[in-house]
């Protein structure tokens, strides 16, 4: 009943309360990020949605235009500190999580939901254990499970099974204890980047196409 009828409702209600505020803050980091390189302020990439439909995910940019998306061994996206692709207002967007705002316009086109599972460039589809995708039932999430506890901390098969993870505990309680852990390792900036250990053991790979995934 939560998962299906009252988590949609929750979401539609809180969106619509949490709007005026979050387009007051939307307003100075959009001049921001265009008086700092002239470029576009929102980036809109293609993401697996819902029962793996592909929809268009809107974020504040953080990457100079035309940056390559550029990927470790298991398909997570590389970041860094001293990344030189991510723009001076990007890396304080990224920091703070206010990148992410954008995405309540996807929550009114009822494509995400304020928890749930972090969506993957549609290239992940195929990557995706054919036993381990029930977390595709349900919307992706702003934040979730794994983004809250891990986010990039976890190799791509980590961040699948935490999605799965979510998937079977969902609940009212479970969504209100992630949203608050959220808040804390927003404030801490808690892993912000990828491991530097995993960064040493891979490739990194340029993909054409998708940037700016982190």
């Amino acid at each position: 009943m939560y998962k299906h009828f009252f988590k949609p409702l929750f979401d539609f209600l809180l969106a619509l309360f949490a709007l005026p505020f979050i387009i007051l803050i939307c307003i100075p980091v959009a001049i921001a990020i265009k008086i700092d390189d002239r470029g576009p302020v929102f980036y809109c990439g293609k993401r697996i949605g819902k029962n793996g439909k592909a929809f268009r995910m809107i974020k504040f940019r953080t990457m100079k235009v035309n940056a390559p998306d550029i990927r470790l061994n298991d398909g997570s996206t590389y970041n860094s500190d001293d990344d030189d692709r991510v723009t001076r207002v990007g890396k304080f967007l990224r920091k703070t999580s206010i990148d992410e705002l954008p995405q309540i316009f996807n929550i009114f086109a009822f494509q995400m939901s304020f928890i749930g599972p972090r969506p993957d460039p549609l290239d992940w589809l195929e990557k995706y254990p054919e036993d381990a995708r029930d977390f595709l039932k349900l919307r992706p999430g702003i934040t979730g499970y794994n983004q809250a506890y891990f986010r990039n901390s976890a190799d791509g098969i980590q961040k699948i099974e935490n999605d799965n993870y979510y998937f079977k505990r969902i609940s009212f309680w479970f969504d209100i204890k992630i949203l608050f852990k959220t808040f804390v390792s927003v404030l801490k900036s808690e892993n912000v980047n990828v491991d530097s250990e995993r960064v040493e053991q891979s490739d990194l790979e340029n993909v054409k196409g998708d940037e700016d995934d982190a």
